[in-house]
């Protein structure tokens, strides 16, 4: 497992019964985490600010005291915008963070410029990312309102090389073959299940390996990396390296669960991710 533990002012205080309370930068926020199924040890919902009430069809949050609408947090020189939005999101999923250090730390040691597509990309810290560390960033989400805050993200950090793209994103893959437009990276977040514009349903675990082979089509003649990252439980990390070595041959591809640290000692984890490298 990779650990997400440089965020400076984010952390996993307690967990337990189905719940996390996170400190976002000052602001407590007790969540819904399936993963945590052991037992709490002592009332997280007394500590928190607010906290996430799952409900029938989806839930709301509950303000125990008067926080911001948003507000900041920061790791290492790049700052996001944390905000308390619908289905328990805050904008941000930290545990990512271990995926933007590696991948700024391979455009760095390029020594070239990198082309990267961000696909599924939400509100863009990967984008930022790779943006920050010196790469030409195209950023591709079906949701115009996560485009927007991605676009917010970018303004905070100074970043304004961003190009932002609201679209399908295996149609946005399909015109850039025919375009014959093509990236040195890929990243990519799929989610577990989806609607495409015209009704069209998407199910990762029959149509991951076609969407993963359809961009194939859009990398360079000298790629530098391709990474997947998904929350789907019970998709392991051995699937996602089979899928990336079945693709785009075994060499260099590595997967791990990725986690927070708590402050009670325990990972909570947060998924799986698997990269393919190529060493140009």
């Amino acid at each position: 497992m990779r650990v997400a533990n440089s965020w400076q002012d984010y952390k996993v205080i307690a967990t337990g019964d189905g719940e996390k309370l996170e400190d976002w930068a000052g602001v407590k926020l007790l969540r819904p985490d399936p993963q945590v199924i052991w037992h709490k040890k002592r009332d997280l919902k007394k500590e928190s600010d607010a906290f996430y009430e799952r409900k029938e069809g989806g839930g709301l949050w509950h303000f125990k005291k008067t926080i911001p609408d948003q507000w900041i947090i920061t790791w290492k020189n790049l700052k996001f915008i944390v905000k308390p939005m619908g289905f328990k999101h805050t904008g941000i999923f930290p545990e990512q963070a271990v995926n933007w250090e590696m991948m700024s730390n391979l455009i760095k040691a390029s020594n070239r410029e990198i082309k990267v597509l961000n696909l599924f990309a939400y509100t863009g810290g990967a984008s930022v990312a790779c943006s920050s560390a010196g790469a030409s960033v195209t950023h591709v989400d079906a949701s115009k309102g996560m485009v927007e805050r991605a676009k917010e993200n970018a303004k905070l950090n100074g970043i304004s090389n961003i190009r932002f793209i609201v679209d399908d994103c295996q149609k946005f893959i399909e015109r850039e073959i025919r375009r014959g437009n093509t990236y040195d990276a890929i990243i990519m977040d799929p989610p577990s299940y989806g609607r495409g514009p015209s009704g069209e349903m998407w199910k990762l675990e029959n149509d991951l390996v076609d969407f993963v082979e359809l961009t194939k089509k859009v990398l360079s003649d000298k790629p530098l990396f391709v990474l997947i990252n998904s929350y789907t439980t019970g998709l392991q990390p051995t699937v996602i390296a089979n899928i990336l070595k079945s693709v785009f041959g075994a060499e260099n591809v590595e997967a791990d669960e990725i986690g927070l640290p708590s402050d009670e000692q325990l990972i909570l984890p947060c998924g799986a991710s698997g990269v393919k490298i190529w060493k140009n």
